[in-house]
């Protein structure tokens, strides 16, 4: 178990001693049930043990608040674009503990479709950040379709069946096709994902009258999504935030930002949690 040697990493490298500590904070969900019962078990033992507070966090929430780890942060109310694996949202964040979802994917997720994308191409996994190396090389020549779906949802599956047709189709004609066209395929990949995005959240900021906007989520590391925010930014007066790189991924400062905020709240938890791995 790698859980152990992390926190004796953590607590060696922030310099502080485990009596030290004034609450746990831990994921309870959404995500891959297994390591959440892991990441749950173990912030319930430590803190028993310490008669430490509990203190559950949203795992896309934290996301949303990784903005606040640096400054300068985002003010309320603002927008943010919350791009990950498995989610694809847009969250109107009035406060630290009120957030709305007003758009979501009703079906795949943006870096769904990147990392599907990337196997059909014959990319490790995760094959997103492997796309944008190889879309930054090339030009967004080949023409894919927008899905036409109302209001601020997202859908990406019928995306990713058009970029597979198009594959069989050209490599059909050129069984090397793939390999002679691999940036300017991946570059129209991403250009397409990436407007889908944009063309959304704009439109959500149109509703709403926000123009503090923020990005969020793993796929917020994607060099066109981050280039896309600025430049719309620019064009339409937004004041965008978009987190450093370390705080896109999946990781514990996120965490420790929520926690912290809801500790300031007084919001804990009990023992009795358990992990959930689907959470709304």
């Amino acid at each position: 178990m790698n859980i152990v040697p992390v926190v004796e990493a953590a607590f060696a490298q922030a310099g502080i001693d485990k009596t030290e500590v004034s609450a746990v904070a831990f994921t309870r969900g959404p995500g891959l049930i297994g390591s959440l019962i892991v990441g749950v078990s173990f912030a319930k033992a430590f803190a028993l043990s310490r008669n430490l507070p509990l203190i559950e966090v949203h795992h896309m929430q934290a996301h949303v608040l990784a903005h606040f780890a640096d400054r300068p942060h985002p003010q309320f109310p603002f927008l943010c674009l919350t791009v990950s694996g498995g989610h694809t949202q847009i969250v109107l964040v009035r406060d630290y503990h009120d957030m709305e979802v007003l758009g979501q994917t009703l079906d795949d997720a943006a870096g769904e479709a990147f990392d599907k994308t990337g196997k059909l191409l014959g990319l490790d996994y995760p094959a997103g950040p492997l796309v944008d190396k190889w879309a930054q090389q090339g030009t967004p020549r080949f023409p894919f379709p927008e899905p036409q779906i109302p209001g601020l949802d997202f859908s990406f599956s019928g995306l990713k069946t058009s970029f597979l047709y198009f594959l069989r189709e050209q490599r059909e004609a050129d069984p090397d096709f793939i390999a002679n066209n691999m940036a300017d395929f991946c570059a129209s990949v991403q250009s397409r994902i990436v407007s889908v995005l944009m063309n959304k959240l704009v439109k959500a900021a149109a509703q709403t009258g926000i123009t503090t906007i923020a990005l969020a989520g793993g796929v917020a590391a994607n060099s066109g999504l981050r280039q896309a925010l600025e430049t719309t930014g620019q064009k339409l007066g937004w004041q965008t935030f978009i987190p450093a790189m370390a705080y896109c991924t999946d990781n514990a400062a996120m965490i420790g930002i929520a926690g912290y905020y809801k500790y300031l709240a007084g919001q804990f938890a009990e023992q009795t949690v358990t992990p959930v791995a689907r959470w709304g």
